[in-house]
């Protein structure tokens, strides 16, 4: 089962639904697809995006919810709906945002993201938007761009057999 996160303008497909943290032999996870939303196969209640998420924001503020639930008494706020998750902070501001596309909006991206997509066939694509820590790597995910600690990426398609691994190198799958 292909997960694919699409971080600024790249898409990254996996076979897990983690993205992690770290350097060789100490990775932690970040974020956690615990589950997705199945537009018909299960009444409302019973499907929903849901994550586990542990970050910080620019501020250092810590930020950590399991199943979409805060852990920690920090001042954000979690707005929660079917297909999405997104944390702010109290004057509105995003923090991170967790968006699982529909269909028609994945295939609707950059043509070459959209190929990988038919190749390699992922159950699911999530879009992350926002600025935040992780430990010390800051990664800022726009529309156009997915910057970690300065080092960019723009409008590329990877797949790997590995988890999603960010680094203070970069990206590794």
């Amino acid at each position: 089962m292909k997960h694919a996160f699409v971080i600024g303008s790249n898409a990254f497909i996996v076979p897990g639904k983690t993205i992690s943290y770290g350097e060789e032999g100490n990775w932690k996870h970040f974020l956690r697809i615990n589950n997705i939303y199945h537009d018909t196969s299960a009444p409302a209640e019973n499907s929903f995006l849901d994550i586990d998420l542990d970050i910080k924001d620019t501020d250092g503020t810590s930020v950590t919810v399991l199943s979409n639930t805060p852990v920690t008494g920090a001042p954000y706020t979690i707005k929660t709906k079917r297909d999405s998750i997104m944390i702010s902070r109290l004057d509105g501001t995003t923090i991170i945002h967790v968006h699982q596309l529909d269909d028609e909006s994945a295939m609707s991206l950059e043509h070459n993201i959209v190929a990988e997509f038919e190749v390699h066939s992922p159950i699911v694509v999530i879009r992350i938007t926002g600025e935040f820590f992780v430990d010390s790597l800051h990664i800022r995910a726009e529309n156009e761009k997915l910057l970690i600690n300065d080092t960019g990426y723009a409008t590329s398609a990877m797949v790997g057999h590995n988890d999603l691994k960010f680094t203070a190198a970069g990206v590794v799958l």
